[in-house]
């Protein structure tokens, strides 16, 4: 299962390039890192984050915040 909406390349760039945030580099990688994860979570529990699906197999049960 892929999960296609959750990271729009071009609209992610574009932001950061216009917040101009000195740490660019690390924003940038942690919305790919997490939006790799998601869809890694997504496959595993056999649905979309808060999507029901007659294919779940089980549920996420929470988020804990990891710095990169």
């Amino acid at each position: 299962m892929t999960a296609l909406h959750i990271v729009d390349p071009a609209s992610v760039l574009a932001e950061a390039l216009t917040d101009a945030s000195p740490d660019l580099m690390r924003s940038l990688l942690q919305t790919t890192i997490n939006a790799l994860l998601s869809a890694d979570a997504d496959a595993v529990v056999g649905a979309e984050w808060g999507k029901p699906s007659a294919d779940r197999v089980a549920q996420r049960n929470g988020y804990r915040h990891r710095d990169l």
